[in-house]
């Protein structure tokens, strides 16, 4: 790797930390950086779905507590630790088997960056409106939400599947709308990224292990440490900013980013 790609990548992979887990989408904005930096081809969308591994890395670095606690209370039959287990489970099977079905049309997708910022502004616009409808709070706990509502909540993440529609965006979304309070809401993202993203990961690498040279594999390894740096600073500092200002500052965001991207391409 030369000098100009190794900058490249070290900002690809600020840029997936900083967006992973707030309501941005991290692919969305990695499609439109690869596009202007000049950083495509396959090699490019799996190091852009690889360097997620460095994401889920800080979560369970900054929840470490709460996950070794459910693994010591599984091993003790605890109410609660099943229960976080069985959504968390619930959740991520949706994702598992529209992923694995429909791997080559969302590789496709990672080409098109005018969906990204179709999907930008229109998830913004569907943040605003969810901020001011949704009111009643059922779920105060990961624990407490109900297995239906942890299904739900794993069918609306496969929109996420579309770049720019935000992984971490609709599955807050989605749990807000079914009645889970916005700090668990946003953990409960951030937790369900855990299984989803592995998957996710594993399985592109694996399809793509042909076509990986060792200075792809290098390039992955930086971004990946790149991202897990700074999403371990975002990830508390997310929940921080949502339980004071709640989600809208996020969706303005997307709504200008997006319509300035589509302006630029449109005028390529």
């Amino acid at each position: 790797m030369n000098s100009a790609s190794v900058i490249t990548i070290i900002l690809l992979g600020i840029l997936e930390g900083m967006t992973e887990f707030i309501p941005v989408s991290s692919t969305g904005h990695l499609v439109l950086a690869s596009t202007l930096l000049g950083f495509e081809g396959e090699a490019s969308k799996t190091f852009k779905i690889a360097i997620q591994m460095g994401a889920i890395l800080a979560v369970l670095v900054a929840y470490h507590s709460r996950f070794t606690g459910v693994a010591a209370g599984l091993l003790r039959r605890d109410a609660g630790s099943f229960a976080f287990s069985r959504n968390i489970l619930l959740a991520f099977l949706p994702a598992m088997v529209v992923g694995f079905i429909f791997y080559a049309n969302i590789r496709v997708l990672l080409e098109t960056p005018e969906v990204v910022c179709v999907a930008l502004v229109l998830g913004g616009i569907a943040i605003l409106l969810i901020e001011r409808m949704v009111k009643t709070v059922r779920f105060d706990s990961v624990e407490a939400i109900s297995t239906r509502t942890a299904l739900i909540i794993g069918v609306i993440q496969c929109l996420a599947m579309i770049p720019g529609v935000s992984r971490s965006g609709a599955t807050i979304m989605g749990a807000l709308v079914m009645g889970v309070e916005r700090k668990t809401a946003a953990e409960f993202s951030f937790f369900l990224a855990v299984p989803t993203m592995l998957a996710a990961t594993v399985y592109d690498l694996y399809k793509n292990r042909d076509i990986l040279t060792a200075d792809d594999v290098g390039a992955i390894g930086i971004g990946f440490a790149v991202a897990f740096v700074t999403a371990l600073i975002v990830v508390k500092a997310f929940v921080a900013i949502v339980s004071r200002f709640g989600f809208a500052p996020f969706a303005w965001y997307r709504i200008v980013i997006g319509t300035v991207a589509l302006v630029w391409l449109l005028g390529r």
